[in-house]
């Protein structure tokens, strides 16, 4: 993709706070109908660097251009910028005591000089793409969290900005709820050609998304690329570590930790962040209930467990690595079981080690 004219420029941004310099030397450059990604470990100063930009932290230190104007001190241009750079929150901030068409066209009227016509018709139309038409008199409370994030994002496009900001935009929705909303956002940033800046946990939706990737670290942008460089062949080290960890999903299971239901969402998570098939999160989930939970720990008492699923995504496979204490044990000749019959039969291969430790190995496909 053609990069446009430069919206965006980042000289030396830096963001320190009384206990803690989350930002200590940000440099980049943003522009039209770019969509960029910003990945990162918790706590690197992702949603920082967002805040920033959009002036809703005051930076440290360091020069924020738009469109070639300075904007970092001068509180004159914050209003009118919040007009052109757009944000959208994890937490939706809509107006509880307000419908949700006043939430869209309250911003507008009040900031863009609409007439209350032309944003009830805008808003509308807005409505009527995300299929919540029938929705415009109710308020936020009687709407799934997936509804209110997509009238957050439609109430951010109200405005007509150039640039969206969107601050981690799935992380207080139901994992049902996150796929519509990542889908809304893919269709805008297919179909428009709003500069958006996402930060964001989901790194599939940010490989398939973007043009570019932001891997934020020790306060900077460690490294950046397109999403084949980043998440295939990233240079280096800090970044090839929290690449491969993305790719790996790990429980240890003792006495003391047996959540049964949030494991199966822990892996059926894994498995949707990497955009494995439902077949395979079956699989993957299956091998937990019958082997760990059902076999190894319920009727043998085999604690510690540790399940550990390493998922190749250029083969499509994944790895399933079972591994336990005590005596010699292998539960896939010592154990008849209908259910484990089954589970051999569906996978592509099972073995069974012992070097001082049992391990059972599975792969899927």
């Amino acid at each position: 993709m053609s990069k446009g004219k430069k919206l965006l420029e980042v000289k030396h941004l830096r963001k320190k706070f009384s206990d803690s310099e989350p930002l200590k030397d940000i440099n980049c450059e943003i522009h039209e109908g770019e969509v960029i990604s910003i990945i990162g470990s918790s706590g690197t100063g992702k949603s920082t660097f967002l805040r920033c930009i959009n002036r809703l932290e005051k930076p440290t230190s360091g020069q924020i251009f738009f469109r070639g104007e300075e904007i970092t001190d001068d509180p004159n241009v914050i209003r009118p910028l919040r007009q052109k750079i757009g944000m959208v929150f994890q937490s939706f901030n809509l107006f509880s005591n307000m419908s949700i068409i006043e939430n869209i066209i309250t911003g507008p009227i009040l900031l863009r000089n609409f007439s209350q016509e032309e944003a009830i018709k805008k808003a509308t139309a807005l409505l009527e793409m995300v299929g919540l038409s029938q929705k415009a008199n109710s308020y936020p409370d009687e709407l799934s969290g997936g509804q209110k994030q997509r009238i957050a994002i439609i109430r951010t496009l109200a405005m007509e900005p150039e640039v969206i900001l969107f601050d981690e935009p799935t992380s207080a929705l139901d994992p049902r709820m996150v796929d519509e909303v990542l889908a809304f956002i893919r269709a805008l940033a297919t179909k428009e050609n709003y500069a958006m800046l996402i930060v964001t946990h989901e790194m599939r939706f940010a490989e398939n998304v973007s043009n570019r990737i932001f891997f934020m670290n020790e306060g900077l942008i460690y490294e950046e690329g397109t999403p084949q460089e980043i998440f295939h062949a990233p240079r280096r080290d800090a970044t090839k570590i929290f690449v491969n960890r993305l790719k790996t999903y790990e429980k240890t299971l003792d006495d003391a930790e047996i959540n049964l239901s949030m494991i199966q969402a822990g892996i059926e998570r894994f498995a949707r962040d990497q955009f494995m098939s439902r077949r395979k999160s079956m699989i993957l989930q299956l091998i937990f209930e019958e082997m760990v939970y059902g076999q190894l720990i319920n009727r043998y008492k085999k604690i510690p467990v540790t399940m550990k699923i390493m998922y190749d995504d250029v083969h499509d496979e994944c790895d399933v690595k079972i591994s336990y204490g005590g005596e010699k044990f292998n539960p896939l000749e010592e154990i008849v079981s209908i259910s484990l019959i089954f589970l051999e039969g569906i996978v592509q291969k099972s073995e069974y080690n012992f070097d001082g430790e049992n391990v059972l190995y599975f792969r899927t496909v």
